[in-house]
């Protein structure tokens, strides 16, 4: 009783989609390597022609090409299961063999050749059912920055105040005082020579 979780890619439009097979859908995979083709037909998507390109088992280490058995330690400079490594560092990590087996529970395809059906019609995008599944994020960003351009909208709306001018009768006052001082300054020159 094999069940696995299909991730398949578009890679047309860059997204991926998912669907569980069970019992006899399931059956087509088990003995497949990665990089071998599989027809669509077995497993309801007449039409269409898959590339087996990786998964994963019931743990979560990675299928790896080129590994034979189930599970190895290996070490390795780089590639599928292992992080960016430095220039020369290796690294030891468990990784899963190349050929498809009942304890793997996850198989990445990518579309080769499509069928007469739009894949969106077929399987939801992202696992939502019936939904294309966008990016919130971009969605978050494009509201925050019409918020802001709102907020200076309404910034640039408002009058700018006038600077208050003094009452009339103030500005004489100033002029007076000036009057008075400027004699004062005058004296204090003549002393000083």
């Amino acid at each position: 009783m094999a069940q696995f979780k299909l991730c398949v890619a578009n890679p047309k439009t860059g997204k991926c989609y998912q669907k569980e097979v069970k019992d006899n859908e399931a059956t087509p995979f088990i003995g497949l390597n990665i990089g071998e083709k599989i027809s669509g037909d077995a497993f309801g998507m007449g039409g269409y022609e898959f590339l087996v390109t990786g998964g994963s088992d019931y743990c979560g280490f990675p299928m790896r090409h080129g590994i034979l058995g189930i599970r190895k330690k290996i070490y390795s400079y780089g590639g599928v299961g292992f992080p960016k490594l430095k220039k020369g560092e290796k690294t030891r990590k468990t990784v899963c063999g190349h050929k498809i087996h009942d304890k793997i529970t996850q198989i990445n395809l990518k579309i080769l050749k499509e069928g007469s059906k739009k894949i969106e019609e077929i399987m939801p995008a992202g696992g939502k059912k019936g939904e294309v599944k966008e990016e919130p994020k971009e969605e978050k960003k494009k509201e925050a920055k019409k918020e802001e351009n709102k907020e200076e909208a309404k910034a640039e709306e408002k009058p700018k105040e006038a600077p208050k001018e003094k009452p009339a009768e103030k500005k004489e006052d100033i002029k007076k005082e000036e009057k008075k001082e400027a004699p004062k300054a005058e004296e204090k020159k003549e002393e000083k020579k």
